[in-house]
């Protein structure tokens, strides 16, 4: 390991000073820590392999966190170490952290039969009942009573699916587990993470994912599954010639359980219920630190409503949020000053683990310092880049207020007037909207933050724009769209985005305190840049529904109404509100064929134009409704 990273020095022709510092780091994680690799029994007998970290230092007893993940605890071998002292997680172990990962059940090392998303079982009877829940609960158990040197005190945490498990561990109910952090938690399939949401499938992100996840596992394993190789050096390209749904199932084959078991569930049924975890947080124990990214592209819905569930239904619990201005896990990356093209003003990564992660888990598994002083809700807005502290979400003062679509593209707080005024164009399946611009081979890390110029000069784009604005509009809360729209077939699905459109002479420059602000410059020039801020999607047959999907009568004005994930930012005076409507998000999101159906059994030729039309007059006024705090 030592002579790995000093000829990855040498390749990567790291300043000195990096090299020294990586090396000290790593050379103190193996001069204080021992590593034990062991097999953990559940109570129905299967064992689950788990890496313990242990503080060499016996002068003091010692908390315990722990994250289980399906991604396997590599490396393996007691005398391979994962890279803790190339991320934050150093900290936890200067401050005398043992740390444990543990491969999930059927996974990796472990034994037994791995299910996705597997159901919480509220009614736990006998050995045989288990589920994530009981399998934390017996892994804590051994842990505090067979690793010398702890002190009774457990914490977990994790991020994406190891964050499912983190929600799940709060359920465990074990007297030792003091502190949890579900971190950009996979919590509802269907409605808003990862491969689903409102009912349209996610299917650049499902496809690329279970390529390679979730394939046969008969024994334990150190050899990660071979997958399914495709290659293609444009997704847009790749993804709309493969065509229909069905065809992408013939990649993935019968193996891959899980994909088949989506496609035979195409609506909200009792199978998609019973794994959203938010039906299931009732009475949580330990405190909870809800941690998720603004502009999280994978699970931005589940930190957001993880959070909002667990205070409907355990309002007892110690229950805190965290949203920064992130992508998929960059709060635990090095650098958290920008995403894509939009800086943040300063290393919101490095204030989010120094001043609230870790004085959390010090708190409440080592008794250190006095109870943090940790905000209800500390969200971090942007536009302004400020963090703010808030003792309620959404907040008090927030008013839903909706900005109107009116004629000629224009977008305003008054309601509309005038009759039979519409914006009307044609959704073509054969040539669906983009994401973003330019081409790809996977789906970016950053789109949620894009510049909407290019979609803005499609024909099959909807534009509405404010005025120039005179003072500040702070969003705060969900967004939701309610557009009255007509299509002259019996489906369609609806994207509304909200964008802030910079002023045209708007520049970013890196000043002397490495503080991004805006003053005049041409390092970044960012003017007329249309950023966005939040898009969504409603499979329009879900409209009413998500259960029972309702086809649209065609050329028939009809209510599209739908909630947005939440937003924080402030859109600055100067510059411009942005709503587009569109009816394609591709690859991202499938092609409906604009027919009503199951769009799982679609074929190719099953795919229709539809004119859409989106009214705005006095009749059907279509608004967009904002969040707006005084």
């Amino acid at each position: 390991m030592r002579k790995w990273l000093l000829l990855a020095c040498t390749a990567l022709f790291l300043i000195p000073a990096v090299c020294k510092a990586v090396n000290q780091d790593s050379l103190w994680m193996y001069e204080h820590y021992t590593k034990k690799e062991v097999y953990i029994p559940m109570r129905d007998g299967v064992k689950l392999f788990t890496a313990v970290y242990l503080p060499k230092d016996q002068s003091e007893k010692h908390p315990i966190l722990m994250t289980r993940t399906p991604y396997s605890c590599a490396p393996y071998g007691e005398k391979n170490f994962r890279p803790y002292y190339n991320t934050y997680f150093n900290n936890y172990m200067k401050e005398g952290y043992i740390l444990v990962v543990q491969d999930v059940r059927g996974t990796w090392m472990s034994e037994g039969k791995f299910v996705n998303v597997r159901p919480f079982n509220p009614a736990k009877k006998g050995k045989t009942d288990i589920d994530e829940a009981s399998d934390t609960y017996d892994t804590i158990d051994w842990l505090v009573k067979n690793l010398a040197g702890n002190n009774g005190n457990v914490g977990v945490l994790g991020i994406s699916y190891p964050g499912f498990y983190s929600t799940m561990a709060s359920l465990s109910n074990h007297p030792a587990l003091k502190a949890v952090s579900p971190q950009a938690p996979v919590t509802d399939w269907f409605v808003g993470d990862d491969f689903h949401h409102n009912g349209a499938f996610f299917l650049s992100d499902a496809f690329s994912f279970y390529t390679v996840f979730d394939h046969p596992h008969p024994k334990p394993t150190t050899v990660g599954p071979k997958g399914i190789q495709y290659y293609t050096r444009d997704n847009y390209k790749y993804y709309l010639e493969t065509g229909a749904l069905p065809n992408f199932s013939k990649i993935i084959g019968d193996s891959v359980t899980f994909w088949q078991e989506m496609y035979a569930h195409p609506t909200y049924d009792s199978w998609w219920k019973a794994r959203n975890v938010r039906n299931f947080v009732q009475n949580v124990k330990p405190a909870m630190l809800v941690v998720g990214g603004v502009f999280d592209a994978e699970d931005c819905f589940g930190a957001w409503n993880t959070y909002k569930a667990i205070e409907e239904k355990s309002p007892a619990t110690n229950n805190r949020l965290v949203m920064g201005p992130w992508y998929h896990g960059q709060w635990a990356s090095n650098d958290g000053t920008h995403l894509g093209n939009v800086r943040f003003g300063s290393n919101t990564a490095e204030y989010y683990t120094s001043n609230i992660e870790i004085p959390f888990f010090n708190y409440y598994l080592k008794g250190k310092g006095q109870a943090p002083a940790i905000a209800e809700a500390t969200i971090f807005f942007t536009g302004e880049n400020k963090w703010k502290q808030l003792p309620k979400w959404p907040p008090a003062d927030m008013s839903p207020t909706p900005i109107y679509l009116q004629d000629n593209g224009k977008l305003d707080f008054t309601k509309p007037a005038g009759s039979n005024n519409f914006s009307e164009y044609v959704s073509d399946p054969a040539k669906p909207v983009p994401y973003t611009e330019d081409v790809h081979f996977n789906r970016t890390i950053n789109y949620m933050t894009d510049d909407q110029r290019f979609a803005s000069r499609r024909p099959d784009v909807a534009v509405f724009e404010s005025e120039e604005l005179t003072s500040d509009v702070t969003l705060a809360g969900p967004v939701v769209a309610d557009l009255i729209a007509s299509i002259s077939t019996t489906d369609a699905d609806f994207i509304v985005k909200v964008i802030d459109v910079f002023p045209n002479d708007f520049k970013y420059e890196e000043d002397a305190s490495t503080e991004h602000r805006r003053v005049p410059s041409s390092t970044y020039p960012m003017g007329g840049y249309q950023m966005l801020v939040r898009g969504e999607i409603m499979r329009g047959k879900f409209r009413n529904s998500l259960e029972t999907p309702e086809a649209f009568v065609p050329d028939q004005p009809t209510n599209v109404k739908f909630t947005l994930p939440d937003v924080a930012h402030t859109f600055q005076k100067g510059h411009r509100i942005m709503i587009q409507v569109q009816n394609s998000w591709f690859p991202l999101v499938d092609r409906n064929p604009q027919q009503f159906m199951d769009i799982y059994k679609a074929t190719d030729k099953d795919f229709k134009k539809a004119t859409i039309r989106i009214y705005h007059d006095a009749q059907h006024p279509s608004s967009v409704i904002l969040p707006i705090v005084k």
